[in-house]
């Protein structure tokens, strides 16, 4: 860039108003702010939708999916937890619950099965011996000495726990307004140090 140019550039700065740049300043604040404000409750109304498939059974996946693609895009939207917040924010509570259950109910059926296998086991021992007397005892050991694995295995709960990282910056209406905001209102700055520097 040659010095005329640079001359005439900076006198088209000096011909223009303070005020210009600080009203371009001021209303791209507010629009940034706003787009800030909006990223917050579209992200919100995305981790509804995720609790809502939570709740119904329906498909949380795509549901995490879209919420996380977004989080991860727009600023003002941390779903990370911290010191302050929930964490992790992102809990499938009725998925985990729903797991447990049929793991519960899994268990009982395995247990039935290993319980009537021991009454034949007894039944065949003792043919001809009362139930209660002889029996009860024979399926008591058979329990313990066969199989003693016959709980609920711990399942991981990490694994229907998320938290989503917003970035400090995005190039989204928010991102470019604060932009805008910076850029003007460090030119309104320089014009006012300008102007009272070369009267």
């Amino acid at each position: 860039m040659n010095t005329r140019h640079t001359h005439q550039l900076y006198r088209q700065f000096r011909r223009a108003r303070p005020s210009y740049f600080l009203m371009i300043a001021v209303v791209s604040l507010a629009i940034g702010l706003l787009a800030l404000r909006s990223n917050n409750e579209h992200m919100i109304g995305l981790r509804d939708a995720v609790y809502a498939a939570d709740k119904d059974n329906r498909d949380v996946e795509s549901s995490l999916q879209h919420l996380q693609a977004y989080v991860t895009r727009h600023m003002n939207t941390d779903l990370a937890g911290g010191k302050t917040g929930v964490y992790p924010p992102i809990q499938l509570k009725y998925t985990y619950d729903r797991l447990v259950t049929a793991e519960s109910e899994q268990l009982a059926q395995t247990n039935a099965a290993f319980y009537t296998t021991a009454q034949k086991y007894c039944e065949a021992q003792n043919p001809g011996g009362f139930y209660g007397a002889t029996r009860i005892g024979c399926i008591t050991n058979y329990l313990t000495t066969h199989d003693t694995q016959h709980q609920i295995a711990p399942i991981p709960d990490a694994l229907y726990k998320f938290a989503f990282t917003s970035p400090r910056w995005s190039p989204d209406l928010a991102g470019w307004s604060l932009v805008t905001a910076a850029v003007s209102g460090l030119l309104f700055a320089l014009s006012v140090i300008g102007r009272r520097l070369f009267r």
